[in-house]
């Protein structure tokens, strides 16, 4: 009697295939984490747009930083898409979702900023506060990306502290701004 092998017990009898964990490992040391760094610096736009036009309600900033990510994220994704992945293969569920989650630091970098302006209150922060609070919030977080990515890519601790300046100088650039634009 011949015994039909079902896929998951083929799989599991190949060992030149990965298992699910491995193919987790595998996608957080292949991780990107220039969404994130993107994301952070949009989201400190955000913030010196929302101040260079006047005061607004902390729940509209918030919408405003999760929605701008959002949109953002949905643009990318798009880019990725109908750009460079087409042109390299069809687009597939597995392709879609693949791009979905490698593009959703985007979002998740407008989060902090976002909470930050969400608790301000408790901290007697008023509007303007907040929008400082968030704006150094969100330089944090750029720093913050690019330090995990040269982490992850193995670089130096000398090429580390290089990322970090580079990205504080460039979230400083953001502040003197913001400065600039509203005095």
């Amino acid at each position: 009697m011949t015994h039909v092998r079902r896929p998951r017990e083929a799989a599991m009898s190949r060992p030149d295939l990965p298992t699910a964990r491995e193919r987790r490992a595998e996608h957080r040391a292949r991780a990107d984490y220039t969404g994130g760094v993107y994301g952070s610096m949009l989201a400190a736009s955000v913030v010196i747009g929302a101040g260079a036009l006047g005061d607004y309600p902390r729940a509209e900033l918030v919408a405003l930083l999760l929605v701008t990510g959002l949109v953002f994220w949905v643009a990318h994704v798009h880019a990725q898409l109908f750009g460079a992945r087409l042109a390299q293969h069809p687009l597939n569920r597995r392709t879609v979702l693949h791009v979905c989650r490698d593009e959703w630091p985007i979002v998740k970098a407008a989060v902090p900023p976002a909470v930050a302006v969400a608790v301000s209150p408790l901290l007697g922060l008023d509007v303007s506060g907040a929008a400082w609070l968030a704006l150094s919030v969100a330089v944090a977080g750029q720093v913050g990306w690019s330090v995990a990515a040269a982490r992850r890519a193995g670089a130096s601790w000398q090429l580390m502290a290089v990322t970090a300046s580079v990205n504080l100088l460039l979230g400083l650039l953001i502040i003197v701004f913001k400065l600039v634009v509203t005095h």
